[in-house]
């Protein structure tokens, strides 16, 4: 194992005694050491360390920056593999973790209330419902919304793409949630703000 492996694994330790993960569905993106870039899904995080999704996990002691939908730049050292992406742990000062803290239970109840089945943001039919879902490897199929809203899409499409995977309906950046019988669901990387809503919505409703 690498010295840096090793000096990485220590604060780890520190941090899991430290912080409690919170489980949390967010996205972004990820720059190695060797400044490659990769997109990722974030699994549980706390101010101390994070959990990632990817397909192109760093090595045991390497540097990594992350930039995190709403929480914004976070560096640390990636501590080991897991089998679907890494742990890291979080190098930020006093401040940074506070504030961190208070994002991080802001965002898992936010999840807690905002399940793919919350039906609270009107759903409806768009007026053009064909589109394209594209895959985090480029792929791309043709699809039609069958219903949507600020937070999600059901998508009628021939192919399942696996439940967790990231992908672009449209424009909108989201991750698939569940299988339907004639397609899937997509939820949203992120809700709009209230001021927002009205005109984000009816761009959605023309067809994205």
């Amino acid at each position: 194992m690498s010295s840096a492996a090793i000096e990485g694994a220590a604060p780890y330790e520190t941090e899991r005694r430290n912080f409690q993960r919170m489980n949390v569905k967010l996205y972004g993106r990820y720059m190695l050491a060797d400044r490659s870039e990769y997109p990722c899904q974030i699994l549980d995080m706390s101010p101390g360390d994070a959990a990632l999704r990817c397909e192109h996990p760093g090595e045991p002691g390497e540097k990594v920056i992350a930039y995190i939908d709403h929480i914004g730049r976070v560096e640390g050292v990636v501590i080991r593999t897991l089998p679907d992406g890494f742990a890291m742990t979080v190098v930020a000062s006093e401040r940074k973790r506070d504030r961190l803290a208070a994002q991080l239970t802001w965002l898992a109840n936010r999840h807690e209330l905002d399940l793919p089945e919350d039906r609270r943001h009107g759903r409806v039919a768009p007026e053009n419902p064909v589109t394209f879902l594209k895959l985090s490897d480029g792929r791309e199929y043709q699809c039609r919304i069958i219903d949507l809203s600020l937070s999600g899409a059901a998508v009628e499409i021939n192919v399942k793409p696996a439940v967790g995977i990231q992908v672009m309906l449209g424009t909108m950046r989201g991750q698939v949630v569940r299988h339907l019988d004639d397609g899937v669901a997509v939820e949203f990387a992120s809700l709009h703000p209230a001021d927002a809503a009205e005109p984000q919505f009816n761009k959605l409703a023309n067809g994205l």
